[in-house]
């Protein structure tokens, strides 16, 4: 009896361990984007994706590839939302002025390591 016992409860345990949690989606035309910016030259400074929540939604945020050029944020449909920095006066396009003290940084998506 105690042998059952023991080897159902190891059966129960280790089912328990085996449980993955499901990795979070990403959009597919943010996917796209990526596989779009990995088959060009590595940028200086490298690229790199993140999701914030931002006024109620997910939005994913792109590095530039240089200089005086806008960081751009998207929405899940690749719909362009606002640059809250860069250009030429690092302050972006003005439409979004409170996003880095209002978005909520849930992930990074991907970031250039090559």
């Amino acid at each position: 009896m105690k042998f059952i016992l023991f080897f159902f409860l190891t059966v129960m345990m280790s089912a328990s361990q085996c449980k993955k949690a499901k990795p979070e989606m990403v959009p597919s035309c943010i996917q796209q984007r990526i596989e779009s910016i990995k088959a060009q030259p590595k940028w200086n400074p490298p690229a790199q994706v993140d999701e914030y929540e931002y006024q109620g939604q997910k939005v994913y945020l792109f590095t530039s590839d240089c200089c005086d050029q806008y960081i751009q944020a998207l929405d899940g449909s690749c719909n362009y939302i606002c640059s809250p920095s860069g250009g030429i006066t690092g302050g972006g396009d003005g439409k979004c002025t409170d996003f880095y003290k209002e978005a909520k940084h849930i992930r990074l998506i991907w970031r250039d390591e090559r």
